[in-house]
């Protein structure tokens, strides 16, 4: 192990960098591979930002500013020239509103839109301001506009449950409405049955002066008190109707002052003690409102039966008041950022979501790394408030929807369900914080959080059915099915040529993005760029553990676009390794990864196997010629015999390949994943999951020299070049000569 070599293994076990050679990678504004590509958000139209248009319940209450500009032109846009001009400044318009918005520049839509208009100059462009009008009056949605920040979430999530809210609210006082008027005819029927009711005065009244004169009233009187009978309300249906009516009107005008409902503001809290406070006294109203309905709902049907009814609603109290009656009033909503979420004031955090409380919980998450600390009581680089989603799983009953801020408005449907979820429910959003993003804007450091599986994207919804299958879904992370995402990284070598890989992004990548772990990495310098490096996603896999000098290395980008190998600790390592395997666990719920049923397949393929082997093995011996019979001795020439076995043995073994042609000694293959990690198209296992070159034209020829110097059994022989032109041929020549 040369000294350069020792160094690299050095900072790996150590993380202390030795010698002159490491650098460290602080001021340098190095970025992961593929966020390279992503420089400029104003530049890029995605998602953000949101449009939060009020008086809608649906996924239309939070709408893109892209989809908009998209709905506006393919209605006003033409097909051809003057088509394309309207595009082109609509375009521009909207990249304008997306600038403003990442300067911090708030507003309505309306304002914005107007706004940007005016900077790209219409006045001195005719058809421009032409088009933009015409657009203008297309856009039929206005609303505040948000973009991505460290605060969106909880914007987001409480403008949805303030529209549910409303919606809410008006369905329930239309049902309010209702009982109160049809709880009055019942006593208004009372009353026309009294004698007050058909009293001659009375009757006088209800007729009115324009008609007074044409009837006689006392023998109208007199008539219906014969024919009307003398039926009325018992007076204890009487008072208990007349209670119920004085409990709804009171929650009619408390709502009208703004005392009670819908004014939502006094549902809205920052801690789980508040919350739980408000709704404790609130109890009793609660109670005789759930009473009064219930009341109102059994006398207007003509079902309250006093001898079964009277005993339930004398001891009606918080214990007979159920989830569903709870449904009918506003949910709670509590929002908790991260850094005060192990605080007195949510102490009663976990007492909320195992009840069956109508309080949904938004918990902004700031940062998810920590230093490994003993004295903390955590070994790993997550901080505990990123396990928060997974651990309110466990108790059965919460709606838990995770999410990055950056995939919000994608999860929208989901947004809405949780909020619309009778019981309780967890909103554990990662959004990010300045100290963590170092020059990173906020979406792509969120959005690195989910792609990495540091903050992965689920939902656990109990009202979707009675099995895992049905309730927990993953289908919102990138390549849900992989340990970690990959995708195309292109670059230019030192020859100018084009170099294309398939590049993952790992948990290690995303805390690369974090300046304050900046000393778990260092710098090689090109020179010292060999076959020891790995890239890390393999030495995730195995590779850099298994085979001696071999260091895991991360692919990065500096602030001058200068592609750099950054070595990384094997403390890092140690935490991708526990990061990947809370991620099988997540899979394992989902249903993508199921290790009992693999441990079965395994066991049955074993079985088969040996099965097998053991019918190939008895149909050998069946076929083993029989010992020939003593023979008389033969005359001295027959010995000239032996040496005819020597041409059947040369024909049985295997013909020698010749060395410019790549291959695999296939029958030595250990299954060791190596090969197919690198490249899973040019290298594939047969039935015996054996390796060999399934299609010699899907890599280069740099990855068949890396297989080859990376295989634990050097069975693979990279031949001679197959394209001269390739980028650094001849040290890959060279390389390759230990192999041919």
């Amino acid at each position: 192990m040369g000294p350069e070599l020792q160094a690299h293994v050095a900072f790996h076990l150590t993380g202390k960098r030795l010698g002159a050679g490491l650098a460290a990678v602080d001021g340098l504004g190095l970025r992961p591979g593929l966020l390279v590509r992503y420089g400029d958000l104003t530049q890029l139209r995605y998602d953000f930002p949101l449009v939060l248009v009020p008086g809608r319940a649906d996924e239309g209450c939070i709408q893109s500013l892209s989809s908009l500009v998209n709905g506006v032109l393919q209605e006003i846009a033409p097909h051809g020239t003057e088509g394309e001009r309207t595009r082109r400044g609509a375009l521009r318009l909207e990249r304008e509103i997306r600038v403003a918005t990442a300067s911090g520049t708030t507003g309505s839509l309306a304002q914005l839109w107007d706004a940007a208009a005016a900077r790209i100059g219409t006045e001195s462009d005719p058809a421009l301001a032409t088009s933009l009008r015409r657009a203008r009056t297309a856009l039929q949605v206005n609303g505040e506009v948000v973009d991505c920040t460290h605060d969106s979430p909880v914007r987001l999530i409480t403008h949805a449950w303030n529209a549910l809210q409303q919606r809410k609210a008006e369905s329930f006082e239309q049902e309010i409405r209702r009982l109160i008027v049809k709880l009055s005819e019942i006593l208004q029927a009372d009353f026309f049955r009294s004698d007050a009711g058909r009293s001659a005065p009375r009757l006088r009244a209800a007729v009115g002066a324009v008609m007074e004169d044409a009837f006689d009233f006392d023998a109208m009187s007199s008539v219906l008190a014969r024919a009307s009978g003398k039926d009325s309300l018992p007076e204890s249906r009487r008072q208990r109707v007349q209670w119920a009516l004085a409990e709804l009107k009171s929650h009619q005008s408390l709502a009208k002052t703004g005392a009670g409902w819908p004014d939502l503001r006094s549902y809205v809290f920052t801690s789980c003690r508040d919350a739980l406070a408000a709704f404790r006294s609130r109890m009793p109203e609660i109670i005789d409102l759930v009473k009064a309905i219930a009341i109102a709902e059994l006398e207007i049907e003509g079902s309250y039966l006093e001898a079964t009814h009277d005993p339930f609603f004398a001891d009606f109290d918080e214990t007979s008041v159920g989830a569903k009656d709870l449904g009918l009033l506003p949910d709670y909503l509590v929002c908790i950022r991260s850094e005060h979420l192990h605080g007195p004031e949510n102490a009663e955090l976990t007492d909320i979501l195992a009840s069956e409380m109508p309080i949904k919980v938004v918990v902004q998450i700031a940062d998810i790394l920590e230093e490994p600390s003993l004295r903390a009581g955590h070994l790993g680089f997550t901080a505990p408030a990123a396990q928060l989603g997974k651990m309110a799983m466990g108790l059965g009953n919460v709606y838990v929807l995770q999410s990055s801020s950056s995939h919000l408005y994608q999860m929208r449907r989901q947004i809405l369900a949780g909020l619309r979820y009778p019981g309780p429910a967890l909103f554990s959003a990662f959004a990010g914080s300045p100290r963590a993003a170092g020059a990173l804007p906020p979406y792509l450091l969120a959005a690195a959080a989910m792609q990495s599986r540091a903050f992965p994207a689920f939902t656990y919804d109990p009202a979707a059915g009675t099995d895992w299958a049905s309730r927990f879904s993953l289908d919102q992370n990138p390549q849900p099915e992989a340990d970690w995402p990959a995708s195309a990284f292109g670059y230019e070598d030192e020859a100018h040529q084009g170099v294309s890989e398939q590049l993952a992004f790992t948990f290690v990548d995303f805390v690369a993005c974090d300046p304050r772990y900046a000393r778990h990495f260092a710098i090689v310098p090109r020179a010292e760029w060999n076959g020891s490096l790995v890239p890390v996603d393999r030495g995730l896999a195995g590779e850099a553990v298994s085979a001696p000098g071999k260091v895991p290395y991360l692919q990065m980008v500096d602030g001058d676009c200068v592609l750099r190998r950054v070595l990384v600790d094997e403390k890092l390592i140690a935490a991708a390794h526990r990061c990947r395997e809370m991620w099988h666990s997540l899979q394992e719920l989902g249903g993508i990864r199921k290790s009992q049923a693999e441990q079965l397949l395994a066991r049955e393929r074993k079985a088969w196997e040996e099965q097998k082997q053991r019918e190939i093995d008895a149909l050998k011996r069946d076929a083993r010629p029989a010992p020939a019979a003593a023979a008389p001795a033969a005359p001295a020439p027959a010995a000239p015999a032996a040496p005819k076995a020597a041409p059947a043995a040369a024909e049985a073994a295997e013909p020698e390949k010749p060395s410019d042609e790549a291959y695999v000694e296939t029958p030595r293959c250990t299954t060791c994943n190596e090969c197919t990690n690198l490249n899973n198209r040019m290298f594939a296992y047969d039935a015996n999951k054996q390796a060999y070159i399934a299609d010699i034209n899907a890599g280069t020829y740099r990855e068949l020299v890396e297989a080859a110097e990376t295989c634990q059994v050097s069975i693979i022989h990279p031949g001679k070049r197959r394209n001269p032109n390739e980028p650094g041929i001849a040290d890959l020549l060279k390389r390759a000569e230990a192999f041919l």
